[in-house]
């Protein structure tokens, strides 16, 4: 039902939902299986139904919006879905940084025998040193380097800072009605964000093979790979939506008052590059 007569928007029904869950039980469950000495086959095919259903999804949001359905209310809702969205990463996050400060700040300090943990030390581990990165006391994985931040994380962290100038850039070009510099702005911050991807793959290549720092790795292995994996996915996910905005700003879809899904795009990118500050921080500098 159009909502332009000033009726709420009820979309069609839709198979897209239930393409996108099959989609991340293959990527999730062959990622799993690939971890266990598995073929990668299953999380390709996982990661091509998540392409292929965001492609499907958006280009029927995309023709919903071109046609006329949706009026300011939609819009509104459509504003606080983002922002509740974009919450709810925020809540994801703290919770693997939570995870980090208490592995780092605390568990580990009582195994050293920190506070009133004396015993445990002496009777568990008598001769664990408590610092930080560490493996835990079985050194787990065996012996490894941690990864430095003055290399590729700094110019990530570089790339991914420009890369918030030029999506920035692109706005103000919309605003203004100047297609140039928007597609311009598009464009650059697509390169840096897949860029940005490259450079850590290579990092993870560098990591396992001549660092010796795995998911195996302990405590230390772990979090990193779990931080800055799950950043790496969102990095992803909003180098798909931008380049899918880059599309259309090809095509002429936005105006300078009606283009929400760009400005939605660019908070999303916007949070990606909050969150990598904090890793930066607190992964790589802090270590």
């Amino acid at each position: 039902m159009s909502a332009s007569n000033g009726g709420y928007y009820l979309p069609e029904p839709s198979h897209w939902p239930i393409v996108g869950s099959v989609g991340l039980f293959l990527l999730l469950g062959g990622f799993a299986n690939f971890l266990h000495g598995g073929s990668w086959m299953v999380m390709a095919a996982g990661g091509a139904v998540l392409i292929y259903m965001l492609f499907g999804w958006f280009g029927t949001v995309i023709s919903e919006s071109q046609s006329g359905k949706y009026n300011a209310q939609v819009d509104m809702s459509f504003r606080w879905a983002m922002g509740w969205f974009i919450f709810s990463e925020v809540m994801f996050f703290a919770a693997f940084f939570g995870a980090l400060f208490y592995a780092r700040m605390w568990s580990v300090p009582w195994l050293g025998g920190a506070s009133n943990n004396v015993m445990t030390s002496e009777l568990l581990w008598p001769a664990f040193e408590a610092m930080w990165p560490t493996n835990g006391p079985g050194n787990v994985g065996g012996d490894y380097q941690y990864m430095g931040a003055w290399g590729i994380p700094a110019i990530n962290t570089l790339i991914l800072l420009t890369s918030g100038v030029t999506v920035t850039w692109a706005h103000w070009g919309l605003k203004k009605g100047d297609r140039t510099h928007l597609i311009m702005g598009l464009l650059a911050t697509v390169a840096l964000g897949f860029l940005f991807l490259g450079l850590q793959a290579y990092e993870y290549i560098h990591a396992y093979q001549e660092l010796n720092l795995t998911l195996g790795s302990g405590i230390y292995g772990t979090t990193f790979y779990m931080l800055t994996g799950f950043h790496g996915l969102h990095v992803t996910l909003g180098a798909t939506m931008l380049t899918i905005i880059l599309l259309r700003s090809m095509k002429g879809h936005f105006t300078s008052d009606n283009h929400f899904a760009f400005e939605a795009v660019a908070w999303y990118w916007h949070f990606v590059d909050v969150v990598w500050l904090g890793l930066f921080v607190f992964v790589y500098w802090l270590v």
